[in-house]
């Protein structure tokens, strides 16, 4: 059975995103160099997972509005798996170089989320691991 959408959890969340979204815009437009553009990609989805990162490890499954704004709004505005996968396909002219930019966008993604998942824990006193059957998330 589909359950209701809380209206005011979205409106958090678009209103994360929308600022998400200007965040991104803000360090890319000053970028003149297409050249450049993908690396940029690179460092916000990096920096973006790390700080997801965090925030799901320091609030853990309590603040359930500050999350969806932070995590899914500004955080999910602000990364994009899209100009990752088109700037990766645009390189395919130079495979090697397609290639490096895809592994590192991941490594820096996974690595980026793993180092906040860490510090956030750390910072809300939560050991690291997931959660026991019964336990809330």
């Amino acid at each position: 059975m589909r359950q209701a959408v809380d209206q005011r959890t979205l409106g958090y969340v678009v209103a994360g995103g929308a600022l998400g979204v200007l965040a991104r815009a803000a360090l890319l437009a000053p970028v003149e160099d297409a050249d450049l553009v993908p690396w940029v990609t690179l460092a916000v989805n990096g920096i973006g997972s790390f700080l997801l990162g965090l925030v799901v490890g320091a609030l853990d499954g309590r603040r359930t509005h500050a999350r969806a704004f932070l995590g899914t709004g500004v955080l999910g505005g602000f990364t994009t798996y899209s100009a990752f996968a088109v700037d990766t396909a645009l390189w395919l002219t130079t495979p090697w170089l397609a290639v490096a930019l895809a592994a590192a966008s991941v490594t820096a993604g996974v690595a980026g989320a793993l180092a906040g998942l860490l510090a956030g824990r750390r910072i809300a006193r939560r050991p690291l691991g997931v959660p026991e059957e019964g336990e809330a998330e």
